[in-house]
């Protein structure tokens, strides 16, 4: 895939639960241009344009970022510090996907300027039909400035 193309960008370290994230937007026909990072740093160098993404173009953001909170190397919540803090990404739409359900995880993200908090398990049809959903509102729905 174009790394310029990227709509949905998905962090998720956790292979399984990527697998069912993609199988619940692919349901939505959403999943063209998606492309899976596994680890926080390697969000990071996406964005930033660095390491393996040095010849990305800049200019081209995702239009939705799904992000675990929990994850090696850099956390989703660093991730998110960094993107809400930036000017040039603040206005991406960034939804958090955890297990943790601890209400200072919660109170943090938003703290940061998340756009939404999904608690797994993803075999759950309640997370499968969010995802669903808020691939649908974001990418859809909802007018992006990104």
């Amino acid at each position: 895939m174009n790394e310029n193309a990227v709509e949905i960008l998905l962090v998720e370290d956790n292979s399984e639960d990527a697998m069912f994230t993609i199988r619940a937007l692919k349901k939505s026909g959403l999943t063209n241009n998606l492309l899976h990072l596994k680890d926080g740093a390697e969000a990071l160098d996406f964005l930033y344009c660095r390491g393996a993404y040095v010849s990305r173009d800049a200019g081209h953001r995702p239009r939705l970022i799904l992000l675990d909170v929990k994850m090696p190397k850099v956390s989703g919540i660093e991730v998110l510090e960094k993107i809400k803090s930036d000017p040039g990404l603040k206005s991406i739409p960034t939804v958090m996907l955890t297990s943790s359900k601890e209400d200072p995880d919660i109170k943090k993200c938003y703290d940061l300027g998340a756009n939404s908090y999904i608690v797994k398990p993803v075999e759950s049809e309640n997370f499968f039909q969010a995802i669903k959903e808020i691939g649908m509102y974001w990418m859809i729905l909802s007018q992006s400035s990104v």
